[in-house]
């Protein structure tokens, strides 16, 4: 096999790639056994016809497409390695020359992965942000833990004021008309949540045990029904129940019910000490993302837009694999966002863009200071993820997830070093 290669623009390389006669005549052999079992010859039974009548019955060419992909299957692969070129898209085919006693030629044009020109990504400067945790957060998390344990009291008398929970059957008219989803039975709504179109909650408060109400309120513009949008609606409102939530005094008694600890002050210090933790964590993460941030933006890399596309394909799936548990899939779930699966596409692909480039970006400097992931490190995170997995067998677990996500661990383990090293060396302004 003779290999010539060809730069073109915008990272496409041509390869012409030149394979021994003798070699295509094996391929064709191949292509005979694989279909020899679908012609029909007179005087020979069927699959037993020799390959020389059934090229003179339907042509000498009769086998040169599966041919064709015998060769380029295994040529094709072999000239991406020794031209050192990652494609990252199939390859578009073309023959040059074909025939039983000749060498077979055929070029292959395909996108590879672009070069990156880094920046400089040592010594980087970026702001590192703190975050202290005030008597005001432990306190708001206590209102929190304080919710979740409220108790949910009927007022038998009274009026519905703020916070309260009332407990409505509703139907939307609009010109006098009902409309399709604006109605509702039982519907427990919390005044002041924010839960319903703006100003339908607050018509409610002063109404008692019993009231209907008419509730009028405007469409807000940018709703995802398209129809009713900006539409001034009346909303007959029958109010069935009213309750509200009796919240437990903070004390030590508190303390005890919701928590392994005896005293409200120990909770409190508890409370703090996982929001610095937390803290500390977020402030970490953000100067890790500004430091990156800086070295990616600052990097020249030419993106193909095939590999743009792909990022976008990726995002997509994901997001539709995570609408599944909520019964939803990636068109229903525009159709309520009021967009279209084409314009979420492009949402993303200032996004995907710059994912893609950061992955190239820290690949490259993974080359150049010859940062790697070993075999002991890869098989840790693939043990780490086969217990994740809750699987009963762990060594089985990480054996199939070491056959299947061995380079998408080896990946992160790289890029996980790469960040590392970059933040190492960069330089922290309070």
């Amino acid at each position: 096999m003779n290999t010539k290669l060809e730069r073109l623009e915008k990272n496409v390389i041509k390869l012409e790639i030149t394979v021994p006669a003798q070699n295509f005549q094996e391929a064709l052999k191949k292509s005979y056994t694989k279909n020899v079992g679908k012609y029909n010859i007179p005087g020979f039974r069927k699959g037993k016809a020799p390959m020389a009548i059934i090229e003179k019955y339907y042509g000498v060419g009769v086998f040169y497409e599966d041919a064709v992909q015998f060769v380029c299957d295994e040529t094709y692969p072999k000239a991406i390695e020794e031209n050192d070129i990652v494609p990252v898209d199939y390859p578009e085919i073309d023959i040059v020359q074909i025939g039983k006693d000749t060498d077979f030629i055929y070029i292959a044009k395909v996108t590879v992965k672009p070069e990156v020109k880094l920046s400089e990504y040592k010594g980087i400067e970026a702001k590192k942000v703190e975050y202290p945790v005030t008597d005001e957060d432990v306190n708001s998390q206590l209102n929190i833990m304080r919710e979740k344990n409220a108790r949910i009291i009927t007022k038998e008398s009274g009026k519905v004021e703020n916070k309260d929970i009332a407990v409505i059957d509703f139907e939307g008219f609009i010109d006098g008309t009902p409309f399709e989803g604006g109605k509702g039975e039982n519907y427990e709504l919390t005044i002041g949540s924010g839960t319903f179109i703006p100003g339908f909650e607050d018509q409610l408060i002063g109404a008692s045990k019993g009231d209907t109400v008419d509730v009028n309120v405007t469409f807000p513009e940018e709703y995802h029904e398209e129809t009713l949008k900006g539409k001034p609606a009346l909303f007959k409102v029958t109010i069935k129940e009213v309750k509200f939530k009796e919240l437990p005094e903070l004390d030590d008694e508190f303390a005890k019910d919701v928590s392994e600890f005896d005293t409200l002050e120990e909770l409190k210090q508890d409370i703090r000490k996982k929001k610095e933790e937390a803290n500390s964590e977020r402030a970490k993460r953000e100067y890790e993302d500004e430091v990156v941030k800086k070295v990616v933006e600052a990097s020249e890399v030419e993106i193909p837009e095939v590999m743009i596309e792909k990022e976008i394909d990726y995002l997509m799936n994901d997001l539709n694999y995570r609408l599944k548990y909520q019964g939803l899939d990636i068109k229903q779930y525009a159709q309520l966002m009021g967009t279209t699966v084409e314009d979420m596409r492009k949402e993303l692909k200032e996004t995907a863009h710059y994912r893609v480039k950061s992955q190239l970006v820290l690949e490259a400097i993974a080359k150049a200071e010859g940062i790697k992931a070993d075999e002991e490190e890869i098989e840790k995170k693939a043990e780490e993820m086969a217990k994740y997995y809750g699987s009963k067998d762990i060594d089985k677990m990480k054996e199939v997830i070491l056959k299947t996500e061995k380079s998408i661990i080896e990946e992160e383990i790289v890029n996980n070093k790469v960040i590392d090293f970059i933040v190492e060396n960069s330089k922290a302004i309070e």
